[in-house]
């Protein structure tokens, strides 16, 4: 798919890596380094994402009529000069809870603005019929990054301490720039046909809840992440107190079932090509909802990381058939001067929703422990499905 596309493909890969390198690096410091509890750190996760997606509302029309690559190398800095910050605070022996919360917000702001502007670069870099093809291989790198990110980052922790995977993830960040810089060629500025409006900044959720198939397809994402992401952190306070399980051995757990994600992404052209996109958007949907109650009931010793190891590949491998499928079609249905916004309002409900279901379900653990929380959100999954797009109802292909 060319040069372009291969250097943008590269800084991908080098930040994917730096990113699950730090594999709730937070939560980890909080907990081992700060001492916080199950409420503390859901709040961790939940204040950066819910703040951070504030931010960033007025960045969407902000990047839509802007040169995408300056943007995303300017993200890119942002996040390293943030993240850096960590391990300085750390050496200094000043680094404390409220400086992790604005660190999240600063990255968790870049993070969308950067994801706005890398949608609407890949998908003026790759010709249409390319967009399965390439949205593949972003998910095969996101998965081989994640398989092989925390268990060394995990190590690292153990190692060397608990900041040395955010300053890997910093410095992840810095090659992405020059990565992305790399890209080379003259990018076109974006042009305005109409003249700058106060709502342009809801533009995005107008042509998503406009959209017959965007719209389930977006409520339905956005919950099973929502869900997925509330009970992360409160398995990680299972299996690194109650249960007794080493860091090492923790991110293992993550990082084995990996694999699954590798096999569903070289599935999903196959599968597509023979069921259609529509059967392989609602059977892969449906599938990767009904894995995540087996974590609640993981218990000690070897038995609970194969159950854990077990229940993780069988979701990530679903999820590795439904994201590409899902998001070369969501970049086929947005117009060119609509990507940044669109994508910033589907990133900002995500990260909301994910704090909102975070923070709730922290207060949940502190009240009935993390086993129950995490056994309730597996339970709600089981329903989204029901949000899918039906086959003779909404038919997206």
């Amino acid at each position: 798919m060319g040069r372009q596309f291969r250097w943008l493909w590269s800084a991908y890969a080098v930040s994917a890596f730096g990113t699950w390198l730090a594999f709730d690096a937070f939560a980890l410091i909080a907990i081992l380094a700060l001492d916080a509890g199950p409420a503390e750190v859901s709040a961790l996760a939940a204040a950066g994402l819910a703040v951070g997606a504030v931010v960033a509302v007025p960045l969407g029309p902000w990047v839509e009529f802007r040169r995408k690559r300056p943007v995303m190398i300017a993200m890119d800095l942002v996040r390293f000069t943030a993240l850096m910050s960590v391990p300085a605070a750390y050496l200094l022996g000043v680094l404390s809870f409220a400086q992790l919360l604005v660190v999240a917000v600063v990255a968790g702001a870049a993070d969308i603005a950067f994801t706005a502007a890398s949608g609407a670069c890949l998908k003026a870099l790759v010709r249409p019929e390319d967009l399965l093809t390439a949205s593949g291989r972003f998910e095969a790198t996101a998965w081989t990054a994640t398989a092989l990110g925390p268990p060394l980052g995990t190590a690292a922790i153990g190692l060397v301490g608990p900041v040395a995977s955010v300053a890997a993830n910093a410095l992840s960040f810095l090659l992405s720039a020059a990565g992305i810089q790399a890209i080379g060629g003259r990018e076109p500025h974006p042009t305005r046909t109409t003249a700058p409006r106060a709502g342009d900044v809801l533009e995005g959720w107008r042509h998503i809840l406009a959209g017959p198939a965007l719209r389930p397809l977006f409520f339905n994402t956005v919950l099973v992440s929502s869900l997925i992401m509330a009970a992360s952190p409160l398995l990680a306070v299972l299996m690194l107190g109650e249960l007794g399980f080493t860091p090492w051995q923790y991110g293992l757990a993550f990082g084995l079932p990996c694999i699954g994600g590798l096999i569903g992404s070289r599935l999903a052209r196959p599968l597509l090509e023979r069921y259609g996109r529509r059967r392989v958007l609602l059977v892969a949907g449906t599938a990767r909802a009904c894995w995540s109650l087996g974590l609640a009931f993981a218990g000690p010793g070897p038995a609970g990381l194969l159950l854990v190891v077990v229940v993780e590949l069988g979701l990530i491998t679903c999820m590795g058939v439904f994201n590409p499928v899902f998001a070369a079609y969501r970049l086929e249905q947005l117009p060119p001067d609509r990507v940044a916004r669109t994508l910033t309002a589907w990133s900002i409900t995500s990260k909301i929703t994910v704090a909102g279901t975070t923070a709730l379900w922290g207060v949940l653990a502190a009240l009935t422990g993390p086993r129950i929380a995490i056994a309730l959100a597996g339970a709600l999954l089981l329903a989204t499905p029901l949000l899918l797009p039906r086959l003779e109802r909404q038919p997206i292909a």
